[in-house]
């Protein structure tokens, strides 16, 4: 069984790879994703999301357990406006998928 932690790892690096497929692969088909205001719900949306996303870059500061999930804080690098900025992303995890992701600005 795979840690929840180990799967949030390997989502920023899988977040950075040019090839998505295994990106995609992590997520539960019912996945729900909140990103700047903006709720994805499916795989197939957060397909249509990604692929919209600039390339960037991920340098992890902490993951923590909070509630029933985790909260990871990066700094996160890329040719957007106001970059780089420093993003938490919440996760829950269930059996080594993502079933939620939600990313806001982090509140330090």
């Amino acid at each position: 069984m795979t840690e929840p932690r180990d799967t949030i790892e390997r989502y920023f690096l899988l977040a950075a790879d040019p090839d998505l497929e295994a990106y995609f692969a992590q997520f539960a088909d019912d996945v729900v994703v909140e990103d700047e205001g903006h709720l994805h719900h499916g795989i197939e949306a957060v397909r249509a999301w990604r692929t919209a996303v600039p390339p960037v870059t991920y340098d992890v500061g902490s993951i923590e357990p909070v509630g029933d999930g985790y909260r990871a804080r990066a700094l996160i690098s890329g040719d957007f406006p106001g970059s780089p900025v420093t993003l938490a992303f919440g996760f829950t995890v269930d059996d080594g998928r993502i079933r939620t992701l939600t990313i806001r600005p982090d509140a330090g």
